[in-house]
């Protein structure tokens, strides 16, 4: 706009940028820029990159950039992101469309989350952590496990998952003793957690759980059928991991790998991954119960053909000219670019 503009103020960043920017770059050029975020608050950097998006349509220009930046990714389109995924025989691959939570967790040692799920208490969170560890292990720094509490808790959060007032992928998890509210997904079994886990590693004869707790077998088998008998479920753990001189969340993890391994079918397993997958690819909740829902919908009887009054000489050449127009309309539409030439107007 004519504004004297002094650099001295300024971050190195800054001055490149807009040196950059006053550049005349010929039309149908291709730009190489390293580091694009360098020296530059976020607010710029989304700046930039939607100047120079405006650049390209303009100029029809091709830039390539590199950035460790989420501010830089999240401006971009999917299908405009590319991450360099090195994978563990030391090959590279280019792997496109993917999150800045999913880029930064692959540059970073802590995770950047992407997605939310809910489940009622850290027992449950425990749970669902080794489902998918077991069955599809991938995913398990892709998403966070947030304990809300009460029941009542989890069906209002349905309640939102399933009016889409999520700011961000959510899917909501209840154990399965609750039904199935809406915008919720049950855990395996019918049962709480605790009751589900024992009853069905018992039938297994507790599996490998001794070796996965370093405590003899017979201790196990005694201690888990002892606590069993009691009546309070919630009880079960702490009062089987106090006899066996264990934590009783290291028992619980322990007994939750096991069963995820040995007890829980990959169908089964499918049912608790695929909604945290589908929040992970955008799909709403609406579209995911529609893909899971078997029972076929209900078509209503046909009805018998009720017999035509007979009509006037005087309407039947009224109906008449009206079909020879809906036929005209017709043969209109039938020329128009997508229409259907067996439908009416």
């Amino acid at each position: 706009n004519g504004s004297p503009y002094s650099g001295f103020h300024q971050g190195g960043g800054e001055t490149t940028v807009t040196e950059f920017l006053q550049r005349e770059i010929p039309k149908y050029s291709i730009v190489l820029i390293d580091e694009i975020e360098s020296s530059l608050h976020p607010r710029a950097q989304r700046r930039l990159v939607r100047d120079l998006a405006k650049i390209c349509r303009e100029r029809e220009l091709q830039i390539l950039l590199t950035t460790h930046s989420p501010y830089i990714l999240e401006e971009l389109p999917l299908k405009a992101r590319a991450y360099i995924l090195q994978s563990t025989n030391g090959a590279r691959e280019f792997v496109y469309g993917v999150s800045s939570e999913f880029a930064m967790s692959k540059m970073d040692d802590v995770p950047h989350y992407e997605c939310d799920a809910y489940v009622e208490d850290e027992r449950a969170r425990i749970m669902l952590i080794e489902i998918v560890a077991s069955h599809r292990k991938e995913l398990v720094r892709r998403f966070q496990v947030i304990p809300y509490g009460a029941a009542s808790v989890g069906k209002a959060l349905g309640q939102m998952i399933a009016g889409r007032k999520f700011p961000r992928a959510s899917c909501v998890f209840i154990d399965g003793d609750q039904g199935q509210p809406v915008g919720c997904f049950p855990l395996p079994g019918d049962d709480a957690p605790e009751q589900v886990i024992f009853n069905e590693l018992r039938a297994k004869n507790w599996g490998a759980l001794a070796g996965r707790t370093g405590r003899p077998f017979a201790e196990i088998a005694d201690q888990c059928a002892r606590v069993m008998a009691g009546g309070n479920h919630h009880e079960w753990i702490d009062s089987a991991a106090s006899a066996l001189v264990l934590g009783g969340d290291t028992l619980w993890a322990a007994m939750c790998a096991e069963w995820a391994s040995s007890c829980l079918t990959p169908e089964r397993a499918a049912k608790v991954i695929q909604p945290i997958e589908d929040a992970l690819n955008g799909i709403p909740y609406i579209a995911q119960i529609v893909a899971q829902t078997s029972v076929p919908v209900p078509m209503p009887e046909p009805r018998a053909p009720v017999p035509a009054a007979p009509r006037p000489a005087s309407m039947t050449r009224r109906v008449a000219s009206s079909s020879r127009d809906s036929s005209a309309q017709t043969s209109l539409l039938s020329r128009l670019p997508g229409a259907d030439p067996e439908s009416k107007p």
